[in-house]
């Protein structure tokens, strides 16, 4: 008769053998690897880990779905969009295909936009709610974060101000990083007559949307058709409720044909999530010129064929021919991403990376410093911010490529997460965020090699093993 301890280890073996050739299929080899380590050191738990967190595709129906419903909106946007489309690169010599990510967003790229940048959490609430005050006809928003605290009772209470107007709210907050909200605050604004959703609810049923910790982590307001904000800030006090740390946030103001591209976003999300078409001649108003700026929405995620923010980084990248200066939170890389910069420093191309010194998560953090040694050995010059956590999405390259909103320089952020980023082209467009990264760089301290290598031997254990899960953080 089988014992209990060998019918376990039987089983525990029957696993490791069924998921191998399983995960093998599924993943790229990086990947499959970390996935692998987890179920062959703890089967049991390595199997639930994997059929909750294990696919981060969304099913090819599903991405079909989304495909075909942004072509539409593409090509009803286009009659209004038509006359601000423009070649960025018309002008250039060298015409870099890398640099067109038209087919890998979706959308044209714009002329005629003006954008602000807003780097503190109590400018930003007072202008948003400043332009919320002054909406005439729709007001729609969708964050990740929506707390129930001081500055989330400010929004709020603004919304409902705006609802006794007669101006439409509409919004949409992640059914995770809303929670509390939702839990407490919604029931309340959806009695004034405000539509709130949550996105991506969790449950047992949401097969069709893949694994559970998919977020929709973009942050986006869009006021009459007209104006338009998105960036890194949520709705939330700078602390985020730690009460011993400011998150250093950048959010843009944004006004011209871009904003429109906004609203395509917005729209394609809420039909997700209410199954509700928008009246498209209410909320698509004929863009009016409000500036120079080239601008490009460009989401990403799951919901796109590839990882298209990742190819869109790695190619510009290669591109380089001067200076990439990046600012992120979370920077745990995949290969190809290391590599482009390994080939850009071979190239004498000066990299900049700016990260907090202070962290949220420890798991995270521990991955992204198993990086420093290598990148440091490469030249990558490493600043470490000093206020606080630095949450702001910012790349730049050559003074004439910016990045600029929702998504980090993480394999989550590429793979798993919608994002929404602004793609900003030439000198004028790029300045502003080159002058805001110089200022934070006046807040970090250079890591240097030598001091680096010296931290204790169980640090850089810890952060090795950390690293060997990066491919599913």
């Amino acid at each position: 008769m089988l014992s209990y301890s060998l019918i376990f280890l039987l089983l525990e073996w029957m696993i490791r053998l069924v998921m191998l050739p399983v995960i093998a299929m599924r993943h790229r080899p990086t990947t499959a690897l970390a996935w692998l380590a987890v179920v062959f050191f703890e089967p049991f738990i390595g199997l639930a880990f994997y059929f909750i967190l294990g696919e981060n595709r969304l099913p090819r129906k599903r991405i079909s779905e989304f495909a075909l419903r942004r072509q539409s909106q593409t090509l009803d946007l286009w009659p209004l969009l038509q006359e601000y489309c423009v070649d960025p690169f018309r002008n250039e010599k060298n015409r870099p295909p890398q640099f067109l990510p038209v087919a890998l967003g979706e959308v044209p790229v714009v002329r005629g936009n003006h954008y602000d940048l807003i780097a503190q959490t109590d400018t930003l609430i007072e202008q948003l709610i400043d332009d919320i005050n002054q909406a005439k006809k729709h007001i729609h928003l969708l964050f990740y974060i929506w707390r129930d605290d001081e500055t989330g009772q400010l929004v709020s209470d603004a919304l409902l101000a705006a609802k006794a107007r007669g101006v439409e709210c509409k919004v949409l907050v992640d059914a995770v990083g809303s929670r509390p909200f939702l839990r407490k605050k919604a029931a309340e604004l959806r009695k004034q007559g405000i539509e709130i959703h949550a996105v991506l609810p969790v449950n047992l049923f949401r097969s069709r949307l893949g694994r559970f910790d998919m977020r929709n982590h973009r942050k986006i307001v869009i006021i009459d058709g007209r104006i338009g904000y998105t960036g890194s800030q949520n709705i939330a006090n700078a602390d985020y409720g730690t009460k011993q740390i400011i998150w250093h946030d950048l959010m843009m103001r944004l006004e011209g044909p871009v904003v429109l591209q906004l609203q395509a976003v917005f729209s394609t999300d809420w039909h997700a999530a209410t199954h509700q078409e928008l009246d498209r001649e209410d909320v698509f108003p004929v863009p009016e010129e409000a500036g120079n700026c080239i601008l490009e929405t460009f989401p990403s995620g799951p919901t796109y064929e590839t990882q298209n923010l990742h190819r869109l980084i790695v190619a510009a990248i290669y591109h380089a021919t001067e200076e990439i200066i990046i600012t992120t939170p979370y920077f745990v890389p995949d290969e190809s991403l290391l590599q482009a910069f390994e080939v850009a420093r071979l190239r004498g191309v000066r990299i900049v990376l700016v990260v907090p010194e202070q962290f949220d998560q420890i798991l995270v953090s521990a991955a992204q410093r198993s990086y420093y040694q290598a990148l440091l050995e490469q030249g990558v010059e490493i600043h470490l911010f000093q206020p606080g956590l630095l949450h702001s999405k910012t790349l730049t390259i050559d003074k004439k490529f910016a990045l600029v909103g929702t998504s980090n320089m993480d394999i989550r952020s590429f793979a798993l997460n919608l994002e929404l980023n602004l793609i900003m082209f030439g000198n004028e467009g790029t300045q502003p965020i080159l002058k805001q990264q110089h200022l934070y760089l006046k807040e970090t301290r250079p890591l240097q090699l030598a001091v680096w290598k010296q931290r204790p031997l169980w640090k850089q254990i810890v952060e090795s093993l950390a690293r060997l899960l990066s491919p599913i953080l």
